[in-house]
């Protein structure tokens, strides 16, 4: 169950960040297999003097950081920035504005369904793709 994080600048919108928020959860189902309903997503805006960006990037700069059970291969992480990216692009991001930063911390150290470590729990899904 991946926990996705958004940050843009301010002025994207509502359907904007739906959009967004869309875009990240269809490349987490077709690149790394994530059941579809399994997300945690939330978009956070900044003021352009609260969120520094490279000098050469638009006000479209957009960061994705995504924390997930670890276990997905080179491949399925590449691909994941792939559709990510592709996926944006149709929202009119160009390619060099989007950075991804993947968090894999151990299962142990998720707490979930009541206080449960993850690595005693079963998914009912692969993580290992």
């Amino acid at each position: 169950m991946p926990v996705v994080k958004i940050s843009v600048r301010k002025g994207r919108g509502e359907s904007g960040k739906r959009a967004l928020l869309d875009a990240v959860a269809a490349a987490l189902i077709e690149a790394i297999k994530v059941p579809d309903g399994h997300r945690i997503s939330r978009v956070a805006e900044f003021e352009a003097d609260d969120f520094q960006i490279p000098d050469s990037s638009a006000d479209n700069f957009t960061l994705v950081e995504i924390t997930l059970f670890p276990g997905r291969t080179a491949e399925a992480k590449r691909s994941l920035y792939q559709r990510i990216v592709a996926n944006f692009e149709k929202l009119g991001i160009a390619p060099a504005d989007v950075h991804i930063i993947l968090y894999e911390p151990p299962l142990e150290n998720w707490g979930m369904r009541g206080g449960i470590p993850a690595s005693e729990l079963d998914f009912g899904y692969k993580v290992d793709v």
